[in-house]
């Protein structure tokens, strides 16, 4: 039996008065979240949610979205965490896809301006019954009729619920990734999965509830790294987390020094940003220095520079991993113990089995030799919401095949080399070009278009298209980014636009994208 609210029962019930939460001025303890997430969960309830009904959830890194995720969880429900930076369409076909009853949707305010939201995308999913809204400003008009804000709802609710009881085997999120048909496709990932995974970040970064670790929470949320490595794994042990709703690197150096930051999250450009702010932007780096004991880096490749420099200025060795949101998503990580290995991803973690195989799913053997990542262990995903023969295509006897080529070592280091697949990797976000492609082709000027990754010094890489347009057509390349602007998430939309008369393609009509050139990006 286990339900993954009980990270957060357990450290209510052993420090209640600690700090949970902070953003600004605000402070939650333990007993506060635990109380409010115990309203969310009767609300669930006394709305007919069932155990095993998946609940969408867009919110940015605010108390309110652990009061709602928690809460969903207890309700024996499944939370579906929405990237907030979805446009209308996009809310749609998630809610849709992943068979929603309820949404609860943040919207921005002056104070705390986050963009578009789109709650109209909630209307045009029929499954989808009922709607919070999650708003720092009560009096905000809703973009509904009739839609209340979260907290009039929560104060009709008591404060006290008994977790519905879950099977470890049962699913606890969907994570909603892509693959090389450009469909966003939903990962379900257990209670186990997701417990123990938050645990093994623990095991791996010497976190316990003595050590009382204060994080800085700038990775969202709604993403695997930010919700496993700072969210599950820092509430299982009762640590601090201080909440920063967007990166912005002075703002982030600020709260690393007077909030104490011990424990810091975040994916190279953001690395990057508070070596450039650090320059410019004077702070206590002595005291950042002892405070930070930890400094974990995932979702792209981190240069070494970057990795000797932020260990010389912040005193603190950066360790780097791998992984997705099939697997948790910690996978393979840098061990504290041993001397840092630039460039690697590092070595399985606790539970992990890893392995290089072919596209027969054969064993790649040999040091430096060149394979598809495989993995095996407690923190592969069930499988694909509702996709079975996509599921098959990733899953056999246990192992999953990440579509990330790679090489190991001689002492088991691993090392990416490549993408299986043409995933853009841009500032942490993945970009998958077959979604931007078939949206560009929906428009009436263009005939066909082929989206690459070029490389890019602010965000690792950036997205461009290569567009043949129809005949006769008339528009410039500054207006169709605009258009792409507008149908799609600010990570997604292409910055470049480039108009061919031809694209290389094999004899099956296949686009030889490798073929593309790979220049820098002109922004």
């Amino acid at each position: 039996m286990l339900n993954l609210s009980v990270l957060l029962e357990d450290s209510a019930r052993r420090f209640p008065d600690r700090v949970a939460l902070v953003l600004g001025d605000q402070r939650m303890t333990y007993a506060d979240l635990d109380a409010q997430s115990n309203r969310v969960a009767n609300l669930l309830v006394s709305a007919g949610i069932e155990p095993g009904d998946t609940i969408a959830l867009s919110c940015p890194n605010i108390p309110q979205f652990p009061v709602v995720y928690y809460g969903i969880l207890k309700a024996g429900a499944v939370v579906v965490p929405l990237n907030v930076l979805l446009k209308d369409r996009e809310i749609a076909y998630h809610l849709d896809d992943s068979d929603a009853k309820a949404y609860f949707c943040f919207e921005g305010t002056p104070e705390l301006p986050m963009g578009e939201y789109g709650l109209s995308g909630f209307a045009q999913s029929p499954r989808c019954r009922a709607l919070f809204r999650i708003t720092t400003d009560p009096a905000a008009p809703a973009m509904i009729d009739g839609v209340g804000t979260l907290a009039d709802a929560l104060a009709r609710h008591d404060s006290n619920f008994d977790a519905v009881v879950r099977e470890p085997g049962d699913t606890a999120v969907i994570l909603y990734t892509s693959g090389t048909t450009g469909k966003p496709k939903g990962a379900e990932l257990t209670h186990a999965n997701m417990a123990l995974n938050a645990l093994t970040a623990n095991r791996l970064f010497d976190s316990t509830p003595s050590t009382h670790d204060r994080y800085l929470v700038t990775l969202p949320l709604f993403h695997s790294f930010g919700q496993t490595v700072t969210l599950n794994a820092g509430i299982s042990v009762g640590a601090t987390l201080v909440l920063l709703p967007r990166f912005e690197a002075r703002a982030a150096l600020d709260l690393i020094e007077r909030e104490d930051i011990t424990v810091f999250a975040g994916v190279p450009t953001m690395y990057w940003g508070l070596l450039g702010a650090l320059d410019e932007h004077p702070v206590d780096i002595d005291r950042i220095a002892r405070n930070m004991r930890r400094a974990i880096s995932g979702g792209a490749a981190l240069p070494v520079e970057i990795l000797t420099r932020f260990a010389d200025r912040f005193g603190v060795q950066i360790l780097e991993g791998y992984g997705l949101s099939e697997t948790s998503p910690l996978a393979t990580f840098s061990d504290p113990a041993l001397e840092p290995r630039p460039g690697s991803i590092g070595v399985p973690v606790w539970g992990i089995q890893a392995r290089l195989v072919d596209k027969e799913w054969n064993t790649v053997t040999g040091t430096d030799q060149i394979g598809e990542i495989a993995l095996r262990g407690h923190n592969i995903m069930k499988g694909y919401y509702n996709r079975p023969e996509a599921t098959a295509e990733v899953l056999r006897d246990g192992w999953f095949r990440t579509g990330d080529l790679a090489r190991v070592d001689e002492d088991g280091f691993y090392y990416i080399v490549d993408r299986a697949k043409d995933l853009i990797v841009r500032g942490g976000f993945n970009v998958y070009p077959r979604e931007i492609e078939d949206v560009l082709i929906g428009h009436d000027a263009v005939s066909l278009a082929a989206v690459v990754g070029v490389p890019d010094d602010s965000h690792g890489e950036e997205v461009k298209a290569y567009v043949i347009l129809e005949p006769g057509a008339q528009i410039t390349p500054g207006e169709l980014i605009a258009w792409s602007k507008q149908q799609m998430a600010s990570y997604k939309y292409p910055r470049t636009v480039e108009f061919v008369d031809s694209l290389p393609m094999t004899a099956t009509g296949k686009i030889l994208k490798r073929e593309l050139g790979r220049t820098p990006a002109a922004l």
